[in-house]
């Protein structure tokens, strides 16, 4: 007997040890992996030169048919309906699949939702789930509907989160976790024995898209929660200050156990061997990394030698946007023209 037809839909590199997993001797055996859909080439860096994205690089790499449609047009939709896959295997993808596409295979349309569904439905749960102090988050294997992240869900793998992981860290660690959940979900999808289980809607919680006014920090907050969205928008838009006029750059941060001050929220207290020390609404905030324009992200001691920051200078404060909400986050409206 043949072994199902599968389609990938996916522009991150966080899918790649997923694919790695099904076009190697487990996953092989049970399908063929026939096409992959990904996001156009696009400009990279500052030389803007117009690149492939990791995944269009390894179908390539494999001889496997890439598909890089702009929209789902229409016609793109007719002719995916027209000889669809047995299974659609989802993650990270960047276009919104309609019905016609997430009906016409007949094993499903299944997506890889990086958090414990239903809590980070959106664009962006590994970030604002560590930016809001959680210290677990985790990969859901759940059917696609047409609603934000809403569908039902058969399976899940968590991740911890360390005090000093940064969405880098994490997006590796979820990537990871992608491949054990896979393995799981697969023979009993294929089987017919895997249950998909609808989500407690009243739990739910939602993420939006992130932006660059998103590194904004407010010193009025509590260092704990300041260290959190410090590594959690590690490493964009990474959160900053402004020092000497230039914009300064946070990368890791955490807050002492015990450390109290009466300075004003957002003086520099001076800096210890770990980093800098600065004074919040409640604690201290210790920033481990730091970075100043054209330059790398450096350990708070190496950064210190050559660019000191004196005790006593007070970084302004500036409002921080909610990341997490009980309701989805209104549509920005789009740019006329």
């Amino acid at each position: 007997m043949s072994r199902p037809r599968a389609a990938f839909f996916g522009s991150d590199a966080i899918a790649l040890p997923l694919l790695d997993w099904l076009v190697g001797p487990a996953g092989a055996a049970q399908v063929e992996l026939t096409a992959v859909y990904t996001q156009p080439d696009r400009p990279v860096g500052r030389g803007q030169q117009v690149q492939a994205n990791a995944i269009k690089r390894w179908a390539l790499d494999r001889g496997l048919p890439v598909h890089q449609p702009a929209k789902l047009t229409p016609e793109v939709r007719a002719a995916y309906v027209a000889a669809p896959p047995d299974l659609a295997l989802v993650m990270a993808y960047g276009h919104i699949l309609r019905d016609d596409f997430i009906a016409a295979a007949p094993l499903g349309t299944i997506n890889f939702h990086a958090s414990l569904l239903p809590r980070y439905r959106g664009a962006s749960p590994i970030q604002t789930s560590i930016a809001a102090g959680e210290r677990e988050t985790g990969v859901s294997f759940m059917r696609i509907v047409r609603a934000l992240d809403a569908g039902p869900v058969a399976d899940r793998e968590a991740v911890p989160i360390g005090p000093l992981d940064t969405a880098l860290e994490i997006e590796h660690k979820l990537a990871a976790a992608c491949v054990p959940l896979l393995a799981r979900a697969l023979p009993r999808l294929l089987a017919g024995g895997l249950d998909f289980l609808a989500q407690d809607a009243a739990a739910a919680t939602f993420c939006r898209k992130l932006t660059k006014d998103d590194a904004a920090l407010d010193f009025a907050a509590p260092a704990a929660a300041l260290a959190a969205r410090i590594n959690g928008l590690n490493p964009w838009p990474a959160a900053q200050v402004e020092s000497r006029g230039e914009p300064l750059k946070f990368g890791l941060a955490e807050a002492p156990a015990g450390a109290t001050t009466e300075a004003a929220p957002g003086s520099v207290l001076g800096a210890d061997a770990e980093g800098l020390l600065i004074a919040t609404g409640a604690g201290v905030l210790r920033v481990r990394r730091l970075q100043k324009p054209g330059g790398r992200m450096l350990a708070a001691a190496e950064f210190l030698r050559g660019s000191p920051i004196a005790a006593g200078t007070v970084f302004a404060s500036r409002p921080m946007a909610p990341l997490v909400a009980a309701q989805p986050f209104p549509t920005p409206p789009r740019p006329a023209g």
